[in-house]
């Protein structure tokens, strides 16, 4: 059974960090782009950050360019947010997703998590 569990989330006061991981299991991912999406209340959900198979690419939706880092660790099959200088605005769920492409669009994923709650105060 393969699995996505996001964990890191929390409560975090504006212009503080915090580290999302997501450790996958039940298959390889070989050729798998993973990323995040997020969902605030009453907003559709939205592309956070991808990273490719190898690590050596990857890309951020403009709200978080600068402040937010995806990273993979391949051994692990597990996958980071580092997220800094949190504002309020970053406040949702966030998912760990994953497709099988050689490029960076997650566009259909093949795999979701559960998601984990950020909350920024400000």
């Amino acid at each position: 059974q393969v699995q996505l569990v996001e964990s890191g989330g929390g409560l975090v006061q504006a212009g503080g960090s915090l580290r999302l991981s997501c450790a996958a299991s039940g298959r390889t991912f070989s050729n798998y782009a993973m990323g995040w999406f997020r969902q605030a209340p009453g907003k559709e959900r939205e592309f956070v950050a991808a990273i490719n198979w190898s690590g050596g690419n990857t890309n951020y939706a403009d709200s978080v360019k600068g402040r937010f880092t995806i990273s993979r660790d391949n051994a692990k099959i597990t996958i980071y947010l580092q997220m800094n200088s949190l504002k309020a605005e970053d406040t949702a769920v966030y998912y760990c997703a994953a497709q099988r492409t050689f490029t960076l669009r997650i566009t259909t994923p093949d795999y979701w998590g559960q998601g984990t709650q950020v909350t920024v105060s400000s």
